[in-house]
């Protein structure tokens, strides 16, 4: 890594005894194996090719596809050439996935078989499933130097407050997120799983560590929860990425878990969503031997804020500001609640031709995140809620994660997720979908009963029903949304 300056050339380690830079994992489980050389040779020739079918520094490329080792095969090609990806959500409907090829100004868009469908038709398309062809120009390359805020990506927001937005994410700052966490964590031959998407910063931001790192990075298309228990037993998995909605879908998978050797796992990284104490005995219960980390990061900002070193935070506390970053709460409550805002040089560039949308960087740099967060006595920080996520009900102000870990304090939960309906009175009030440990059969009744006994009486959900599984959106995080829309639906009906 030492003189990288391309977020493409993160991958330096040619030697032909180093592990694979990624395994492929296929339906039936098993793995493609690509070595470092390999990718190396074939994103430098992905490089070449674009420059020769007229492809140039600064334009952008889209990538329509499932996780596969070529995908980040293009990834870095095409940041190498000074070329932009734009990964790009094909769990949008149609029309979004349109929205988002147009608004990024890609010139040609990369898809698999199974996505070539949702390729927008004003922009041409390149079916990945037949290899590259010519878009492939064999030989060396030399990376482009970057200028101080040159983009090397541009990862579009999940559009769930409203249309998606481009963020622009520079060289520098995501070279400097791999340096930060390469020197937290040691990870040379560490054999990394990914299931989540690559056009999720998640995802994204541990394969570009791993790949930099000297780790091997174990591939899944897409999460499903045999697939991932397998990927772990089959190909010895010692670093699994996550977000807790996987790890709840895998617990119910029993004779899957009956017949697998997940002792392989020594550290799961957990983003997206906080941790709570039944969750994390279930998750060390499930992988006896890691430990668990409970991150937090988001798409403007980068994954590197917090970190507990020691594994001394508390259950569902990401840590204590890494030294790297400098955080502050603001609002009512501040300086131990409040709305976090950050400073690091990860902090987005911006959004990308958005005129309409007010930035959320300050005047003095820090990234308003719009996640509200507390301080405790010992400086640890936890995760609260979404400023958008708040709600009145009768005059109070009614955070969803506060109702949230007070219900995921009770024995049997799970999961919860608390999201407002209409109230003839109140306005909103809050109701809750629950997903209970395997094997409980804790009812209603009950649950009610208990958080009107461990919280204010406004904050009770009014109703709440039970689910096999939560409701997820496409980057695999609770759908609220969707969540509320069924809660009306249920009220309607019942």
């Amino acid at each position: 890594m030492t003189g990288v300056t391309n977020l493409g050339a993160v991958l330096t380690d040619d030697d032909a005894a180093a592990p694979p830079a990624v395994i492929g994992i296929g339906p039936d489980g098993s793995g493609t194996s690509v070595s470092r050389a390999e990718l190396n040779a074939t994103a430098d020739a992905f490089a070449r090719g674009l420059g020769r079918r007229g492809i140039r520094r600064g334009d952008r490329i889209a990538i329509l596809a499932a996780n596969a080792p070529v995908y980040l095969a293009l990834l870095l090609g095409a940041m190498r050439a000074g070329v932009i990806p734009v990964p790009v959500n094909f769990k949008f409907p149609p029309a979004t996935v349109a929205q988002v090829v147009a608004d990024s100004g890609a010139r040609v868009v990369y898809c698999d078989a199974e996505r070539l469908p949702q390729a927008p038709a004003a922009v041409p398309a390149v079916a990945l499933d037949g290899g590259l062809g010519d878009w492939l120009d064999p030989g060396p390359f030399e990376p482009v130097d970057p200028a101080k805020d040159e983009p090397a990506m541009m990862l579009f927001t999940s559009g769930s407050t409203g249309r998606p937005k481009g963020v622009l994410l520079s060289h520098a700052g995501h070279l400097w997120v791999v340096r930060t966490r390469m020197a937290d964590d040691d990870l040379r031959a560490e054999r990394m799983l990914i299931a989540a998407p690559l056009y999720h910063m998640n995802a994204l931001a541990n394969a570009l560590l791993a790949l930099a790192a000297g780790a091997t990075v174990l591939l899944l298309p897409q999460f499903q929860a045999r697939a991932y228990i397998a990927a772990i037993d089959r190909h010895r998995a010692t670093w699994a990425t996550a977000v807790p909605p996987m790890i709840a879908m895998m617990l119910r998978e029993k004779d899957a878990l009956a017949t697998a050797d997940l002792t392989s796992v020594r550290v799961v990284r957990m983003g997206s969503a906080p941790v709570n104490e039944a969750l994390a005995a279930q998750t060390r219960a499930l992988l006896p031997n890691a430990r668990i980390i409970n991150a937090y990061g988001t798409t403007e900002g980068g994954p590197v804020v917090f970190l507990d070193p020691d594994g001394s935070a508390p259950t569902g506390s990401v840590g204590r500001p890494h030294p790297g970053v400098e955080v502050r709460l603001v609002g009512e409550g501040a300086p131990d609640h409040g709305v976090l805002q950050m400073k690091s040089p990860a902090v987005m560039l911006g959004y990308h031709e958005r005129p309409d949308v007010r930035s959320p960087i300050t005047p003095d740099g820090f990234y308003d995140t719009g996640d509200v967060f507390r301080r405790d006595g010992d400086g640890f920080y936890y995760f609260v809620g979404r400023v958008d996520d708040m709600f009145v009900s009768g005059g109070e102000n009614i955070f969803p994660g506060e109702v949230e870990a007070m219900l995921e304090t009770h024995p049997d939960v799970l999961q919860a997720s608390v999201v407002p309906v209409d109230d003839d009175i109140k306005g909103t009030k809050p109701v809750a979908f629950v997903v209970r440990r395997p094997g409980s059969d804790l009812d209603e009744a009950v649950l009610k009963a208990f958080a009107l006994a461990n919280a204010p009486a406004y904050q009770h959900p009014r109703r709440i029903w039970f689910l096999d599984r939560m409701l997820l959106a496409s980057t695999n995080k609770i759908d609220r949304a969707g969540l509320r829309a069924r809660a009306e639906a249920e009220l309607k009906s019942g």
